[in-house]
């Protein structure tokens, strides 16, 4: 859970503003998420507004300290200065990509197009701070895009929330802090009138859960611009909580059954059409974003015809597929006691995780998952205890912020910092949900942290590694992430890789082929271990699609 900043006044808005503002929001949305996740019923009462909310400012939260950090001093990566957060508009830019690429649910993705509304102007104009009426402007544009941005807005909802705290900035005069200001009290008197202009609200005697959220973040925005903190309960009204609702499926409620989730490589012109498609496909249409990358969310009943949609219209990426009624299910149905969620790269690891009884998160070269897929990940597990193996040395900090997300969700998580597919394999291959959940994470570090583990890669580009000056074409020999082989074929490297693994000892090998591999690969390592290496055995299996040409493990 985020930590609340101690906010210093600015009266105008600068970049350090913006990430306290970040800071601040997160905290906020953090403190409220069970409360406005409790009093979520539209457009579907499926009981998760505040945590995507919560999810889409905490993704928003990590760029901007990322591209912050790109900017302190000692930092000599090479990063570009247009990624960097140095100033007014490079800040509220790093912001609003943020909260795009991690945008979550409805609420989610309404909030990334407010963040983008305000970089579109604060990201324009100067780098020095933003003035009262700059940020006015900005927060009316944020509004506009907003409504924008959904196929068909309703009032009632986080829409007129935005609406009413942009009229509020622009009729307020003063300093960025007064206009935060107004724009706040805006909100929360909107919020207030949310339950007599959407029917769903009024006859559960709350008000829209999604405006609530934005109370919280313009509350924030406010703080770290005057230093005084928001009333303890900012928002005064007819909420109070209700039971989450427990259909067994959308349909019964009259709306589609899945929501589907993507971000979107495309042309302008392609999503104008891809919104006409999906438009007719099912409601809750919103599609957010700009310059090439978007995020699109809607809910339908064939979610395979809107993933299509989109591949038409440029290339999907990160696609989440939900069922509503599975949803439900989950929700009302026990908990059981102890689970693994294992990050997989390749079709035939997930599916050989999977038959041992593993949750899986897929992943892909250059598409890490964030941290939102894997707290979704340990949520569908379903479990009182969890056991999570991030399978790569850069998940590592993205599976620290998923579990303590997760043990503040009452739920007991242990990272075990695998490295490789092969030391997850290994680990899976102790796990015990039998024994105490201790000795059980104990065993698993120990088989994990026992495995060493090579990989073979092909070099994209000229390159210096610690093995010498490598072409591109060469095929790169990994042992524990360090090249140590650099080779012109396949099968001569992986025979050097394995001869430098066995050198040190091993029992067993296990080799997970990849879809470059040579047909005859596995037969002929197969045998040039039993060869040389008389007392090990091994395992062969199929990584399928997104994995790599070859993983080694050797215990």
């Amino acid at each position: 859970m985020a930590h609340d900043p101690e906010p210093q006044p600015a009266e105008e808005l600068d970049a350090a503003a913006v990430r306290t503002w970040s800071s601040l929001a997160l905290a906020a949305l953090g403190r409220s998420r069970t409360d406005i996740d409790a009093i979520n019923v539209y457009p579907v009462a499926d009981a998760d507004t505040g945590t995507n909310l919560y999810l889409t400012a905490e993704s928003a939260d990590r760029a901007l300290t990322e591209a912050f950090a790109r900017t302190a001093p000692g930092v000599t990566d090479g990063t570009a200065p247009d990624s960097a957060a140095s100033s007014l508009p490079e800040a509220v830019r790093a912001y609003a990509h943020g909260a795009l690429i991690g945008a979550r649910g409805n609420s989610g993705t309404i909030l990334a197009q407010l963040l983008r509304g305000i970089a579109d102007v604060l990201g324009a104009g100067p780098a020095g701070p933003a003035p009262g009426p700059l940020l006015a402007q900005a927060l009316t544009r944020a509004a506009e895009e907003a409504y924008q941005a959904v196929a068909h807005p309703v009032e009632g909802t986080m829409l007129t929330v935005a609406g009413a705290a942009a009229r509020a900035a622009r009729a307020a005069s003063g300093t960025a802090a007064d206009v935060a200001r107004a724009a706040y009290d805006g909100a929360r008197a909107a919020l207030a009138e949310t339950p007599g202009q959407l029917a769903a609200l009024g006859e559960a005697g709350v008000v829209d859960a999604g405006g609530c959220g934005l109370v919280a973040v313009l509350g924030a925005l406010w703080q770290a611009l005057s230093g005084q903190e928001p009333e303890p309960e900012p928002v005064q009204g007819p909420a109070v909580p209700v039971e989450r609702v427990q259909e067994p499926c959308a349909q019964e409620e009259g709306g589609p059954a899945y929501e589907v989730v993507y971000l979107l490589e495309a042309a302008e012109e392609a999503v104008d059409r891809l919104r006409t498609a999906l438009d007719g496909l099912g409601d809750s249409l919103v599609v957010v974003g700009g310059d090439g990358l978007w995020n699109v969310h809607v809910h339908v009943d064939d979610p395979g015809a809107a993933v299509e949609a989109g591949v038409e219209a440029g290339r999907p990426y990160r696609i989440r597929i939900t069922h509503f009624g599975d949803e439900r299910r989950r929700a009302s149905a026990p908990r059981a006691q102890r689970a693994v969620v294992a990050v997989v790269h390749g079709e035939g690891l997930a599916a050989l995780c999977g038959e041992a009884g593993a949750t899986t998160v897929p992943a892909r070269a250059g598409e890490p998952p964030a941290v939102a897929d894997l707290l979704d990940a340990i949520r569908r597990a379903h479990a009182r205890e969890v056991v999570l193996l991030p399978g790569g040395a850069e998940l590592r900090a993205a599976a620290g912020a998923a579990a303590e997300q997760a043990r503040a969700d009452g739920v007991r998580v242990a990272v075990i910092p695998t490295r490789s597919a092969v030391q997850g394999l290994a680990a899976l291959a102790v796990h015990d949900p039998e024994t105490g959940f201790d000795e059980d994470v104990v065993a698993m570090t120990a088989a994990a942290g026992a495995t060493r583990y090579g990989e073979l890669a092909v070099a994209e580009r000229q390159s210096f590694t610690s093995a010498g000056i490598c072409q591109a074409g060469d095929v790169l020999g990994l042992i524990d992430g360090d090249v140590a082989v650099i080779g012109a074929g396949l099968p001569e490297t992986a025979e050097a890789v394995l001869e430098r693994m066995l050198g040190s000892g091993g029992e067993l090998v296990t080799l997970v082929l990849g879809p470059e591999a040579p047909d005859t690969l596995a037969a002929r390592l197969e045998a040039y271990v039993q060869q040389r290496h008389l007392a090990v055995d091994t395992v062969t299996y199929s990584g399928g699609r997104h994995s790599a040409p070859l993983l080694i493990g050797v215990e």
